[in-house]
């Protein structure tokens, strides 16, 4: 017996590798082999005007946008002579308050006498399931409008300064507005959403030092549908706005920010715009800089003063030298398309198939427990007490079965989230990361022990002429616990607790 229960566990793990690895798409990023070179270590801006410090005033005002009314802080340069250049910040993903968003950025412009405006963020139109980017841009339009009417603005010389999401928005309102001045772009994701996502998560996940295996989760997880519908935005490229912007760009990451990447973006916004016609870029790299161009939580003072700089000398400053400058950037993988995967690329489906064993694994305990109590009341009525439905030693393998089926889903689960943790901290635990793995997979192992060993009971059982269930009771309780195991093993399968380098 022992021996045939291993080599049906042996057979069992290799069908069900067999099975995660054909079911959907490996992950097999493609090395960034060709380096964007800086031109010279320093960020300075060539041919920008000398600094100035002005007393700043803000004065908060109301924005109507199409069916909302938005609130907006404007900060403006007292003293500064008129015709002054002014900035509309674009939101990243988030909540965005003008109280609490871009406040060095914006008040360092306005003390340099640039005239800025940070509106608050259009929320009644935004959610994790929905984000139309091109409404968006034309919410932030009606900023535009407000700050070309203020005192003192120039209104030829107002630009954007767009950050992470909002550098998915600053483009379409450069691309629909050319009168725009210019537009400077801050930890751009450039590729779309989706591909986006999968290159974080990527970068994570390798500097938190995952087991190669987890990774073939990325393209099953990012890749399908998401459960519920919508996320439509997931999929938006914002390269047909960028190849019409025409205006100067200020291209801007800080080489610590793993979410992002940071060569391919610089040199497709270089690409897009030379297909615009333009080649009035510039571009900055800040050593250690994380996504918003902070080192210990504080912005980089050089990049408020090359921002300040750039803006205030357009547009001689828009082919300065050196074009590309800071530090060395460093992006080990493109950030490519993320496969379709082939069999479960419908997130309904794929919570549809799950929940569908699990419901299936807990049939088996409720038509044990009723059957128990039939047998309580007949003995109560003085009734003869019937045998157990199951034959001996099949119900402990059963119950055995989806013990640990279920073990396995929930420390697969608790493993994603702890590492999701791990890798958003940029941490390493050796403990945590190599040793849950290790800890998902022994107990995927131990639910397929456990399955072989209810099957080899019920086999041995029938040899002997004796019959495996007694009533449909039983025959449920068991045949639910086995097929509700079965695909429940298969999901896990999928993704990636049964790999053998397949």
């Amino acid at each position: 017996m022992p021996n045939r229960v291993a080599a049906g566990t042996v057979v069992g793990i290799i069908v069900l590798a067999v099975l995660g690895a054909v079911m959907g798409p490996q992950w097999d990023p493609v090395p960034l082999t060709d380096p964007l070179e800086v031109q010279s270590p320093s960020t300075a801006i060539g041919g920008a005007p000398e600094p100035v410090a002005y007393e700043v005033r803000t004065t908060v005002v109301s924005v109507q946008l199409d069916g909302a009314v938005v609130q907006a802080q404007i900060s403006e340069p007292v003293g500064a002579p008129g015709d002054r250049a002014g900035v509309v910040f674009v939101h990243g993903a988030g909540t965005g308050k003008f109280s609490t968003a871009f406040e060095e950025q914006a008040y360092a412009l306005a003390a340099s006498g640039v005239v800025t405006m940070v509106p608050d963020k259009r929320l009644d139109t935004y959610t994790a399931r929905h984000r139309d980017y091109v409404a968006m841009a034309a919410d932030y339009a009606r900023s535009v409008e407000v700050l070309r009417g203020w005192a003192d603005v120039d209104p030829a010389r107002v630009g954007l300064y767009g950050e992470s999401e909002g550098a998915w928005i600053a483009p379409v309102m450069a691309a629909q507005d050319p009168s725009l001045a210019f537009v400077a772009l801050v930890s751009a994701p450039v590729v779309p959403p989706r591909q986006q996502a999968a290159f974080a998560t990527d970068s994570y996940l390798r500097k938190t030092g995952v087991p190669t295996g987890v990774f073939r989760a990325i393209p099953r997880a990012v890749g399908m549908s998401l459960p519920g519908g919508g996320f439509e935005y997931a999929d938006f490229d914002v390269a047909p706005y960028q190849r019409q912007m025409r205006q100067p760009v200020l291209v801007v990451y800080g080489t610590g920010d793993a979410s992002m990447p940071l060569v391919q973006g610089a040199e497709q916004i270089i690409r897009d715009t030379a297909i615009a016609g333009s080649a009035d870029y510039t571009v900055r790299y800040y050593e250690g800089a994380s996504h918003g161009i902070r080192v210990g939580g504080v912005v980089v003072e050089d990049f408020l003063r090359d921002l300040t700089g750039w803006v205030r000398g357009l547009p001689d400053t828009s082919r300065a030298s050196p074009r590309i400058a800071g530090a060395q950037p460093v992006q080990g993988y493109w950030a490519a398309p993320v496969p379709t995967p082939r069999w479960l690329g419908d997130g309904d489906l794929v919570l549809a198939t799950v929940g569908g064993g699990v419901a299936l694994l807990a049939v088996g305990p409720f038509a044990h427990l009723g059957t128990v109590l039939t047998r309580a009341v007949r003995r109560r009525r003085g009734g003869a007490d019937e045998p157990d439905g199951l034959a001996p030693g099949v119900r402990g393998r059963a119950d055995a079965l989806r013990l640990l089926v279920v073990a396995t889903v929930a420390s697969l689960v608790w493993y994603l989230v702890a590492v999701a943790r791990l890798a958003l901290g940029y941490e390493r635990n050796a403990w945590v990361v190599q040793g849950g793995w290790i800890g998902v997979r022994v107990l995927g192992i131990a639910a397929v022990v456990a399955g072989v060993a209810l099957l080899d009971r019920a086999r041995r059982v029938r040899e002997a002429g004796d019959r495996v269930t007694t009533g449909r009771v039983a025959a449920v309780e068991l045949w639910t616990s086995v097929v509700g195991a079965a695909v429940v093993l298969v999901v896990l399968a999928y993704w990636g607790v049964y790999q053998l380098g397949i």
